[in-house]
């Protein structure tokens, strides 16, 4: 989990050891300062020669119906793709604008993006950022990033308790009333064609709320499919559940979600990854959403790792449309409106009439080819009405 911190006079510092940036306001010393221009939360996830990173911008002023974000680099690096911003760079200096559906911010709105780069050496965190040519400059001591996620003991009680965040949600489940090792009751542990050394357990040690999570072992390889599941029906579903990964997604085609569909022959759709970026998968003709193009997969993004990201999808079968959001904001390359877009969702409305009905939901890890995770699931839910995070 994330735990974002404002920057003082030790920022520089603190940032190379860190990674994790939070502008505010300026000032600093206990000394009265005017109300901070923004805020902003940048995330990033590198390895030896590239990174990812999550950028939560949130304007402290008045209102606007456009925005532009700066920064400088300190070092190498390079943005090689983006979502949710167009991002260009010239130098060492890049700008970050919206894409105008997440144009207008108002005080105290904050417009989430992300991209990919590249770097040889050291990446440190920029330290300038900038909205609309407004710089954002801290004045809140850094916290500690190295405290674990804090969860909350489960309430003692003898009734069973509905988890929280459910609304109208027919399956939901935080895990709390778990009492063995392996997911029982409205779950069932298994894969449909084969099974290996993959792993699903109640696991105490890792939670997003409350004390209790599900932990998947996934292996390499065809034979290492395992999941857990239950009964989802219907041909209109919404789903949100969080989920914590471990590896990142690899370049072969990988699922942690399926859904049964029995208007295709019981075939899964599947969402995964592919490319290094989420995707779904259609089992019966392996159509991809959004294509396996290079300009189809910079329309999706990479997920997280070592922190609870919560994932949000719509299924109606009743208009053959599909959406997709990751921590509240829509991913451009996991919708299917109707209107075929070229390395979107051309390829997946290249079957005409498409209207799936789900049967079941299924969590866990497919490998078909490369890659291996050990994920967490924790406060899922599945109904005939949007669930928010």
């Amino acid at each position: 989990m994330r735990t974002p911190f404002r920057l003082a006079a030790l920022a520089a510092a603190l940032v190379a050891v860190t990674g994790l940036v939070v502008l505010g306001g300026g000032g600093g010393g206990g000394t009265a300062v005017a109300a901070p221009a923004c805020a902003v939360d940048y995330t990033p996830n590198q390895w030896a020669t590239g990174f990812t990173t999550e950028v939560a911008v949130t304007n402290r002023a008045a209102p606007v119906t456009t925005w532009t974000l700066t920064w400088t680099w300190a070092g190498n690096q390079t943005v090689t793709s983006a979502w949710n911003a167009q991002v260009t760079q010239t130098g060492a200096k890049v700008t970050a604008r919206d894409v105008g559906w997440n144009g207008q911010l108002g005080t105290g709105a904050t417009a989430r993006f992300g991209f990919q780069g590249a770097y040889s050496g050291t990446s440190a965190a920029p330290t300038d950022f900038a909205l609309n040519g407004t710089p954002c400059n801290g004045d809140t001591p850094p916290t500690s990033t190295t405290t674990p996620p804090t969860t909350t003991p489960p309430t003692t009680t003898t009734t069973p308790q509905q988890p929280t965040g459910c609304g109208t949600a027919t399956l939901c489940d935080d895990f709390e009333s778990q009492t063995g090792t392996t997911p029982s009751g409205k779950w069932s542990v298994g894969a449909a064609n084969c099974t290996g050394t993959g792993t699903v357990t109640v696991d105490s040690s890792v939670a997003r709320s409350g004390s209790k999570s599900v932990r998947v072992n996934g292996g390499v390889g065809y034979c290492n499919h395992i999941f857990f599941g239950a009964s989802v029906s219907g041909p209109v579903v919404h789903g949100r559940f969080h989920v914590r990964h471990t590896t990142a997604l690899p370049a072969a085609h990988v699922t942690f979600m399926a859904l049964k569909d029995s208007a295709d022959g019981g075939k899964d759709l599947r969402m995964g990854g592919q490319n290094g970026a989420l995707q779904w998968n259609r089992e019966s003709d392996d159509a991809t959403l959004p294509a396996q193009s290079p300009q189809g997969v910079a329309q999706s993004i990479p997920l997280p790792t070592g922190r609870w990201t919560c994932v949000q999808f719509t299924l109606d079968g009743t208009s053959g449309r599909l959406s997709t959001s990751v921590d509240g904001v829509a991913v451009p390359g996991l919708q299917v409106d109707g209107a075929p877009t070229p390395d979107i969702d051309q390829q997946w409305l290249a079957r005409a009439n498409w209207r799936p009905n789900t049967v079941d939901v299924r969590l866990g890890w497919e490998s078909y080819g490369d890659g291996g995770d050990t994920l967490w699931y924790d406060d899922v839910a599945f109904g005939s009405a949007p669930l928010a995070c």
